[in-house]
């Protein structure tokens, strides 16, 4: 038994197995990916990494998992789950998975299907076993992907204290103490109250973290970068999950060209403008706004270029994350015999659903030199919405 300090949650206990996990270079290398990409940039405090967050995860879902009396062995399957389900994150985290011809989760089976990391757990598990865990399947799933699952409360409860914003903070003891576990995850009612706190921090994190407008632009820069990289045969993206954040700016410093101007830019904080934004709230089907795919974006960006006169690889269209609260389907015991989701019962959370498309917009990005010639351009008869 090995103890590790973590900044939120203290010392955490790892047995002979996890800590065989975690000294794999697949892991380490989670120590050197950024938590939230380029959000240094904005919180200069927000250097905390994934592999960090995924010991976070793993305390929480042992915590989780004694509070609902599980067996060893499941207890176990949870703790290994949370300290792996991460592990196929490309370089600065979310930020890549915008070019990412596969998601996260796919990479994460690839990787632990074809490196010592399935050998070491063939030992004591079924690879497909943890593989549902990590991907919310089964009730054991929930705890790790799920409407209110650990991963969610470690993520918020540290990236509120490394940003210094305190929107984050969350009863997690709370919550987990007021989970049963059944067919489904679910709460008792007394737990609501903590749900909702859950929900209202998620709600105020996005547009003061996670879709901070500074951090938009820079997240859109670094993705038109590495979708270059990609392009240029520089870097594999069936294998991102072998790259770290330094491997990909040491490749992207070494190109010349736009790639080179874009990590500069990137180096010396020297960001894109905002020339034009739409608000979700504004137009009549925000939803329409998320069916405008990848080829459509690059078709109005090339018709920008043409009509500002400006070189087609300086425009950015971005378009935000999608505001889900899927949450609202939490399953709430309120007594032996009646079963609600949150939903159903709570006004607040309701209203976050509500509200979701009040601090999203769609947004379009110019170089600081060519951000005049938009002054007084319509923008908005180029959005097929």
């Amino acid at each position: 038994m090995k103890f590790i300090r973590d900044s939120v949650h203290g010392n955490l206990k790892v047995d002979e197995l996890e800590v065989k996990l975690i000294d794999t270079p697949q892991i380490q290398r989670l120590r050197r990916i950024k938590q939230l990409g380029f959000t240094y940039l904005v919180y200069p405090g927000a250097n905390h990494t994934r592999f960090e967050h995924s010991i976070g995860t793993m305390n929480l879902a042992s915590k989780l998992a004694d509070h609902l009396g599980l067996d060893q062995h499941q207890k176990s399957l949870l703790r290994v789950s949370a300290v792996l389900h991460d592990s196929g994150h490309g370089p600065f985290s979310h930020v890549s998975e915008g070019v990412m011809p596969s998601s996260h989760e796919e990479l994460t089976s690839q990787l632990l299907k074809n490196s010592q990391l399935g050998d070491i757990l063939k030992e004591v598990f079924n690879i497909k076993e943890i593989l549902n865990t990590i991907g919310g399947k089964g009730s054991l799933g929930q705890i790790i992907s799920g409407e209110l699952d650990v991963d969610r409360m470690d993520y918020l409860l540290r990236d509120s204290y490394y940003t210094g914003v305190a929107y984050g903070v969350i009863d997690v003891e709370r919550l987990i103490y007021n989970m049963i576990l059944d067919d489904n995850l679910m709460l008792k009612r007394k737990g609501v109250q903590a749900a909702e706190s859950m929900l209202l921090a998620r709600y105020f994190m996005y547009p003061s973290v996670y879709q901070h407008h500074t951090t938009r632009i820079i997240n859109s820069m670094f993705r038109r970068c590495l979708y270059k990289l990609f392009e240029g045969d520089v870097v594999d993206p069936m294998n991102i999950y072998l790259y770290d954040d330094l491997d990909i700016i040491s490749a992207a410093r070494a190109q010349k060209g736009y790639i080179k101007d874009m990590i500069n830019r990137l180096d010396n904080r020297s960001l894109y403008k905002t020339v034009y934004s739409l608000k979700l709230d504004e137009i009549n089907n925000p939803e329409s706004l998320f069916k405008i795919n990848d080829d459509q974006i690059r078709a109005i960006e090339k018709e920008l270029s043409e009509d500002l006169k400006i070189p087609y690889e300086q425009i950015i269209m971005d378009i935000p994350e999608y505001p889900s609260f899927q949450e609202m389907s939490t399953l709430v015991a309120l007594d032996e015999d009646e079963i609600k989701k949150l939903g159903e019962i709570s006004t607040i959370v309701n209203a976050l659903n509500e509200a979701r498309f009040n601090h999203a917009d769609l947004c379009i990005y110019l170089p600081p030199e060519n951000a005049s010639q938009a002054v007084n351009f319509s923008f908005r008869e180029y959005i097929p919405i």
